[in-house]
């Protein structure tokens, strides 16, 4: 049952990817250019993203467990650490240079071709590599 609650929360994340444009390197590289022809509209994206996943946890604060789970699943570190920083400076760094994150650069990979591929095959290697360079 959870894999089947995966694959539909999966593929209406993947739909909504393609019809925001979040999966199209070249509107996301045209929202981050805000210097030269800039387009504003993946703001009202993350803003409508921002408004809906804010009331999806003000109704899961009622709730005593989530429908699909055994418990919540909620991160307790609050702290910021070298990991975290250097994390979010390459994950920027790299959305700002191809305009594709991990979600994007999946579905992408059906229409997108060569581009999707380098960044998955890229995303891959550094995840493999990542443990042994923290050690």
């Amino acid at each position: 049952m959870n894999a089947l609650i995966g694959l539909i929360c999966g593929l209406i994340f993947g739909l909504g990817l393609i019809i925001s444009g979040m999966a199209n390197p070249a509107k996301v590289i045209g929202f981050l250019d805000i210097s030269g022809t800039w387009d504003p509209t993946l703001a009202f994206v993350m803003a409508g993203a921002l408004a809906i996943s804010s009331i999806g946890f003000m109704l899961s604060r009622q709730r005593s467990r989530p429908v699909f789970a055994v418990a919540f699943a909620i991160p307790s570190r609050q702290d910021l650490d070298a990991r975290l920083l250097g994390g979010a400076t390459l994950f920027g760094i790299g959305w700002g240079l191809i305009g594709l994150c991990p979600g994007p650069a999946l579905v992408a990979l059906g229409g997108a071709g060569n581009e999707a591929l380098v960044f998955i095959l890229s995303l891959c290697a550094g995840l493999l590599l990542a443990p042994r360079i923290w050690r």
